[in-house]
């Protein structure tokens, strides 16, 4: 039975610790991300050098997902995890310290970039796979939308923070790196945050893999082949890879249909972000209260279509109200529909390959830029109006055919049978078998760690 006190996964003070290290390097994440743009165009003025530094960020998320499954599955989570946070909060020190003195060039940032990717993708399988071994099981789905809720309170907040302490340290001085590397030293501050509230966290997420004798690329494959051969998993990584390809080329545009369709400013654009943000907020909260609900395969398909439906519908607003008022929906049914497909997937996964099942879901993320470029293309040959129409039409078509057609999209909230249960789930009962038996014996050393 569900708990739809929303402040009872926070009463588990593993995930609480868990929770709050990663509200810290989502405010560190995303006021980053204005600093690191607003000083990479001060530089250059090229608005190609910009892409070239998001690229070299995005590049390593798809490239090392996998591998950072196996470390997952392999290694203490709580280490991984928190070794990430160390050696972010390092090599944003000595990024600050190169701005403060004057001698940041353009390739500085890729590295950094590269770097920064790099340590997400080996670490954040490993952080998304801790959930579950945190709270009970009842709580999942809470526990997914409050992480959601946190990363986009981070959105809204981080970037509007970040600004205002570039513009105040450097006393209006827009020329100044000086702001810039005073904000970098505070993001170093939240990663260090984020370590040490880790440190907090009793339990080490002990890996309860049954055989470590295989290689890194072994893991990898059975990672692949158990989403193949679990319908309601696949199923769920497809709702997952669908959004990416139709939904999120509208935060790509936004800024272009505001300008161009709507005539509006920045002042627009901040309203249009916050409508979206705080929709989202309200969406994570919504499926945080309600916690367990029925039908969540008619859910997901359902809140899929919406977003589709949203997007269309904004792209033929035309003034900011109305346009805010869908991008607003947009938010709140996009939030409702991630969490529930990440608390489905944790509770579909046995325990010992949910490492690798979440690097798997993190890298389908990385084909995002495949749904942008033909979007972007019938903006160039249209408008950014239809463009965004044709995008919400094509999601939710997609999503409908899949639902026809798809059993595994039919199947992703039918119940599997698993070999494993996380540490923080009561035994299971009456499980037979060798393999069984291998698995519990691989969960007995955690149940104390």
């Amino acid at each position: 039975m569900a708990d739809r006190n929303i402040t009872k996964a926070l009463s588990y003070a593993d995930f609480r610790w868990l929770w709050v290290g990663s509200l810290g390097s989502s405010f560190a994440m995303n006021m980053q991300i204005i600093a690191r743009g607003w000083l990479v165009y001060t530089l250059t003025s090229s608005a190609l050098d910009l892409a070239w530094v998001t690229l070299s960020f995005m590049l390593p998320t798809v490239a090392f997902s996998l591998l950072g499954g196996v470390l997952a599955d392999r290694l203490p989570k709580k280490a991984i995890v928190s070794l990430a946070q160390s050696l972010n909060c390092a090599a944003t020190l000595i990024l600050g310290f190169i701005i403060l003195t004057d001698r940041v060039t353009f390739w500085d940032f890729i590295w950094f970039g590269f770097f920064n990717g790099s340590v997400l993708a080996l670490s954040m399988p490993a952080r998304q796979a801790f959930v579950p071994e945190l709270i009970p099981e009842r709580l999942i789905f809470t526990a997914m939308a409050l992480n959601t809720t946190s990363w986009n309170l981070s959105r809204i907040l981080g970037p509007a923070l970040a600004g205002f302490l570039i513009a105040w340290v450097a006393g209006g001085d827009t020329s100044s790196t000086y702001g810039v590397g005073v904000v970098y030293f505070m993001i170093a501050g939240l990663y260090f945050i984020s370590a040490i509230t880790m440190l907090m966290v009793r339990k080490r997420g002990v890996s309860t893999q049954v055989s470590a004798q295989k290689s890194a690329l072994g893991d990898m494959a059975d990672g692949l082949k158990y989403v193949w051969s679990n319908p309601p998993v696949f199923g769920l990584i497809l709702l997952s890879i669908v959004p990416f390809l139709f939904g999120m080329p509208l935060n790509t545009l936004l800024p272009a249909f505001n300008e161009d369709i709507l005539s509006g400013g920045p002042e627009d654009l901040g309203i249009l972000m916050s409508a979206m943000g705080m929709g989202a907020i309200g969406g994570s909260l919504m499926l945080a209260w309600l916690g367990e609900i029925r039908h969540k395969a008619a859910w997901l398909v359902g809140t899929c279509i919406g977003w589709g439906a949203f997007t269309s519908g904004f792209g033929l607003a035309a003034s900011i109200p109305v346009a805010a008022v869908f991008v607003g929906f947009i938010g709140f049914v996009s939030a409702w529909n991630m969490s529930l497909n990440r608390g489905l997937l944790q509770m579909q996964v046995d325990h010992h390959m949910r490492g690798r099942i979440m690097s798997i879901d993190m890298m389908s993320h990385g084909l995002m830029p495949l749904g942008v470029l033909p979007i972007s293309l019938i903006a160039e040959a249209y408008d950014v109006a239809v463009a965004l129409v044709c995008a919400g039409i094509a999601f939710a078509v997609t999503v409908l055919l899949l639902a026809a057609f798809s059993t595994s999209v039919r199947r992703v909230d039918e119940e599997m049978p698993k070999l494993g249960r996380a540490v923080a789930d009561a035994p299971t009962d009456g499980e037979t078998g060798a393999a069984v038996e291998m698995v519990n014996q691989a969960h007995r050393p955690a149940a104390g760690s």
